[in-house]
């Protein structure tokens, strides 16, 4: 008598990996196979070079004494791997042995020396196999007694009468039996067994495994996905995030899915291959649909194979449905026309083809002129030409083709994206004039985003810093407007925080040369921007880590005359000013804010909220003012900052004030930071700058009211108003 019970969806974790935040993909030279099964990335033998797989995906390779070949074995070696699959994300394994059960009948339902918290489970295509006469089996949650599912069987006089059930696998069995034993086993001589197999495999082989004793190999389906120790999916989330399908899935054609605690990757449709790996080394590559049967695709017409799909169109000189057998007919208007025409004279039909020639050339030039024109009014050219209307050089420069852009691109080719954020994807192309330039595309047709492409392109084209990224130029000639701008080579701020690290000095320059782009932007234009989304994500890093502040969409204009605006809340929760979220009033001091959010990052390398949901800054400024401020720096700093630390904090602290008043302006914590560069030993009141005005002062630096400068005769060698270089005003 049998009972077998099927998991539909088993979470058991199995074993604990740290992975790597990034690993080198290098197949050559890896070895791929073992005996007759292979091996693709991430997994790889142990023995070849650390690029051949992701740390802890390793397996080994040995010699089967039985067969005299070679085995694959997973765990502490009481698992042989027998098969692989990268597109399903499982591992089929060997498993010897039956469920221990202890004298109370309690036992673990799959004990193969894996350890816990790791990226195996098991998977849902497995079977709880319950072999015995009058016994049952109940199915508990692991680490805790909440009963999930039971089954049992009982042997009838003829046993004849088999009866099915199926429940969850679980973290543990509880096994009992509902008559007198016999030392094991059950009242018709059969042994009682429990044990986890794959799905249907008892079945095949039901007749053996009825009478078999422990100690059967049997076969299981485990279930794996990547595990980032450094990178732990935060709770509630349900998408892969764009630094995580970065990390993890490196073919250009892949998608990235979230699995409980780790993530997997897979082929975009119409693509196929590994994921994990970049597209030169077996990565997703297309998929030639029209190489497939018919009724595979749907298709009985001419099939075309493009990129990811194929188009699917009825054979010349038919209509109809090609997606149908019988869909495509003869099309007879066809026919009828070519016998008109063959009865004319040769000189009518000369003239007809030149008039429909004509007409033909003269629709299409005016429907492009119409689209042109559409599009211009739609992505707000009116406004860009007043932009560049009073300065001949700044118009010749701005305007880019359409098809400029696609040769720079490839026609806009997957392999050249290099971003995807909110406002778009981001692509690398080369211009004509052989300058390395980044694109910015919208996603979709959005009127909101469309108004913040403009918004950029007028505040950019403002704005000459060398710590701000460089506008070249736009192109209107699409549904959505084009951004053209400088190419920064080397990543973001965040990527180098969290996913590498930064001497202190870098670090420092680096608040600097922000703080300085953000003064510019506050004190040196005529018309004051205020950024509004300032955070490590949009500080580019170039090759020698020189800070380009990025990503203008969400920018404003605040006029002179005015200390504020009120505005709809627009900004990243964590960076942005909690004033500003309450109130909807935006000032430079919300700009401030988010720097020194951004300080604190620096000093601590933390991310701003933990998978907890902690506030990085509330407890940096809690630490702070009990005098543990060790206990959350990075050692790093602790190690090479000095004194400095403690006056950079101190900065930190004052910028994240809850009022804006009691916050310092980007002008007052640029020279503060540049005396620390410069002299180490900053003029700066501490442990609170208790009066920025007197501040001011002891650095020679007159303020008005609110901040501003009002001494343009400055010594200082990178004077703001010398860097400004503006084209002309823009109100918003």
């Amino acid at each position: 008598m049998a009972l077998v019970a099927s998991s539909v969806a088993a979470v058991l974790a199995l074993l604990a990996l740290q992975l790597p935040a990034a690993a080198a993909v290098a197949a050559d030279g890896c070895d791929r196979t073992c005996g007759d099964v292979s091996v693709p990335y991430p997994f790889g033998i142990t023995g070849s070079a650390p690029s051949c797989y992701w740390q802890g995906f390793n397996l080994t390779c040995e010699d089967d004494d039985t067969s005299g070949g070679k085995r694959l074995l997973l765990g502490d070696g009481s698992l042989q791997v027998k098969d692989i699959s990268v597109a399903n994300a499982t591992v089929r394994v060997l498993h010897t042995g039956d469920i221990k059960i202890d004298h109370e009948g309690y036992g673990r339902a799959f004990d193969a020396g894996l350890k816990d918290h790791g990226p195996y489970t098991l998977s849902g295509g497995n079977e709880l196999v319950v072999v015995g006469c009058n016994v049952y089996a109940t199915l508990l949650e692991k680490n805790n007694d909440n009963i999930i599912g039971g089954c049992a069987s009982f042997c009838p006089n003829d046993m004849r009468d088999l009866q099915t059930t199926r429940d969850d696998v679980a973290g543990n069995v509880v096994f009992r039996w509902l008559g007198p034993t016999d030392g094991g086993r059950s009242d018709a001589g059969l042994p009682r067994r429990v044990f986890v197999a794959e799905e249907g495999w008892f079945h095949r082989n039901a007749a053996a495994n009825l009478t078999s004793t422990a100690g059967a190999v049997v076969p299981v389906l485990l279930h794996w996905v990547v595990v980032e120790e450094d990178h732990a999916p935060v709770a509630g989330e349900l998408n892969c995030t764009d630094e995580a399908k970065r990390r993890v899935c490196k073919s250009s054609n892949s998608e990235c899915k979230m699995r409980g605690r780790g993530y997997t990757c897979s082929c975009q449709m119409g693509y196929s291959g590994n994921p994990y790996v970049p597209d030169d080394q077996d990565g997703c590559k297309d998929i030639d649909e029209c190489k497939l049967r018919p009724e595979q695709i749907n298709c009985w017409g001419d099939c075309t194979n493009t990129n990811g799909r194929f188009r699917c169109r009825c054979p010349k000189g038919t209509k109809g449905s090609p997606d149908d057998p019988k869909g495509c007919v003869k099309d007879n208007t066809l026919e009828g026309l070519a016998i008109g025409l063959g009865v004319g004279s040769s000189a009518v039909l000369v003239v007809l083809i030149l008039i429909l020639f004509y007409m033909v050339t003269r629709f299409k030039h005016q429907r492009a002129r119409k689209h042109k024109k559409k599009f211009f009014e739609q992505n707000r050219g009116q406004l860009l030409q007043q932009l560049v209307s009073q300065r001949a050089d700044i118009a010749e420069r701005m305007i880019i083709t359409l098809e400029e852009l696609e040769k720079a691109t490839n026609n806009f080719d997957k392999s050249r994206e290099i971003g995807d954020g909110g406002h778009g994807t981001v692509y690398k192309g080369i211009l004509s004039d052989l300058h390395v330039v980044a694109i910015k595309k919208p996603k979709f047709m959005v009127q909101k985003e469309i108004d913040e492409f403009i918004n950029e392109v007028a505040i950019l084209s403002q704005v000459n810093h060398r710590n701000v990224v460089k506008l070249y130029g736009c192109c209107l000639e699409t549904e959505v407007p084009l951004l053209v701008y400088e190419f920064v080579s080397n990543g973001t701020l965040y990527d180098h925080l969290h996913a590498r690290s930064l001497s202190w000095n870098d670090r420092l320059r680096i608040a600097i040369e922000t703080a300085k782009s953000l003064a510019y932007l506050h004190f040196a234009v005529p018309i004051p921007i205020i950024h509004r989304d300032i955070k490590s994500v949009n500080i580019l890093l170039d090759d020698t880590l020189t800070a380009k502040v990025a990503d203008f969409g969400a920018s404003r204009y605040i006029p002179t005359e005015k200390s504020g605006i009120t505005t709809m809340v627009q900004g990243t929760i964590g960076y942005m000013d909690p004033m500003y979220f309450y109130t909807s009033r935006l000032t430079d001091k919300s700009d401030v804010y988010s720097f020194g959010v951004i300080l604190v990052e620096l000093l601590t390398r933390r991310k701003v909220f933990s998978s907890r949901g902690d506030s990085l800054v509330a407890d940096f400024v809690t630490l702070l003012a009990e005098g543990k401020l060790s206990q959350i720096l990075d050692p790093r700093v602790i190690e090479e900052g000095g004194k400095e630390v403690e006056e950079v904090a101190t900065l930190a602290v004052a910028c994240v004030k809850l009022k804006g008043e009691d916050r310092p302006t980007m002008r007052q914590v640029e020279l503060t930071l540049e005396s620390l560069q410069t002299s180490r030993d900053p003029v700066l009141v501490s442990p609170v700058v208790e009066s920025f005005e007197k501040f001011d002062r002891a650095m020679n630096f007159p303020s008005t009211n609110d901040g501003r400068n009002i001494d343009d005769s400055t010594n200082r060698q990178d004077s703001l108003e010398e860097e400004f270089m503006l084209s002309t005003e823009y109100p918003r």
